[in-house]
């Protein structure tokens, strides 16, 4: 696959770049990542994609837009209010660049869809926001040797981590499925937080891609939006993990 002239008028800033260059930019084009979730984090997480040139990009959720979501989710616009997430989602993203290709999946990721759905992406994007989504992207993503990008955020803190399975510590090498809370109360979060998070699960998704840098994996990074503090915690793989131990 050899880039038009359009192409590299459009992503010249990244054929600039020594790590990335022509041949990279192809291999971008070429990759193929799935965003589990078109909301707060999955918005800045596609938009950044769907820019760098990701050549197809799968966007799952089984949510409609609500009023109250245009205070973060920056994929959806006033006019998309009860409209599928998803639907919404390709609209956007295929403004942006109409030479990628945008698969919708507007429902949820189910242990029976998961394996059909996950063999077709080469990089998963946690970006869901309740516990039992997480624990089941961790499982598919495991079973299917898929690696994948976590993130949680919480009104005005947030976190992330990236797993390759069987090599790094896994989700659930650090959060336990028998101590999640069940029906929490949203707190949040401050609008921008999620922008912060979903871009940087964005660079990790264009990384592995490229197969350049190093990843945030067997590592919890953490923020918080009142101080401006970045930490970076090191963590390890579980022996005991019912996962990946």
């Amino acid at each position: 696959m050899s880039l038009g002239d359009e192409q590299r008028q459009r992503y010249a800033r990244h054929l600039a770049l020594p790590e990335i260059g022509e041949a990279g930019q192809e291999k971008l084009l070429r990759s193929k990542v799935l965003v589990i979730g078109a909301g707060g984090l999955g918005s800045p997480a596609a938009f950044y994609l769907a820019s760098a040139g990701v050549g197809t990009i799968g966007i799952m959720d089984g949510d409609t837009v609500d009023l109250s979501n245009l205070q973060r989710q920056i994929l959806h616009t006033t006019a998309s209010v009860g409209a599928n997430k998803t639907a919404s989602a390709r609209e956007r993203l295929e403004a942006l660049d109409p030479s990628i290709r945008i698969e919708p999946y507007p429902f949820r990721l189910s242990a029976d869809n998961a394996p059909e759905i996950l063999a077709r992406y080469g990089f998963v994007i946690d970006a869901t926001d309740n516990f039992d989504s997480k624990f089941l992207i961790a499982r598919a993503c495991h079973e299917a040797k898929k690696p994948y990008s976590h993130a949680g955020i919480r009104n005005f803190h947030g976190q992330t981590m990236t797993v390759i399975p069987g090599k790094t510590a896994c989700y659930r090498c650090l959060f336990h499925e028998d101590g999640a809370p069940v029906g929490a109360t949203p707190q949040g979060p401050i609008g921008a937080l999620p922008g912060v998070i979903g871009s940087i699960q964005a660079i990790e998704a264009i990384k592995f891609s490229l197969g350049i840098g190093t990843l945030l994996t067997d590592a919890l990074l953490t923020f918080d939006a009142l101080t401006m503090n970045f930490r970076k915690v090191t963590v390890r793989r579980d022996a005991g993990c019912a996962l990946c131990g």
